[in-house]
């Protein structure tokens, strides 16, 4: 099942930043673009369902490290 979240940043230079680190994320395969004029980063990616999916936690951390919200 493909699922999608996006971030928030306060500049598109961190929205920038967290792209490049999706980019080379070993945790799980994700597809990310810019949205929201910049600012915003839209990722998809293929949820495990054999069991609990970290996926989303591990998004989470990342974001909040450069400072972005979920929206």
């Amino acid at each position: 099942m493909e699922s999608e979240v996006r971030y928030r940043f306060d500049s598109q230079q961190t929205a920038n930043r967290f792209l490049n680190k999706l980019r080379h994320w070993s945790v799980s395969n994700v597809k990310a673009s810019l949205c929201q004029g910049g600012f915003g980063v839209k990722i998809r990616y293929e949820a495990d369902n054999s069991g609990f999916d970290y996926t989303l936690a591990e998004l989470d951390d990342l974001a909040m490290q450069h400072e972005g919200i979920e929206f």
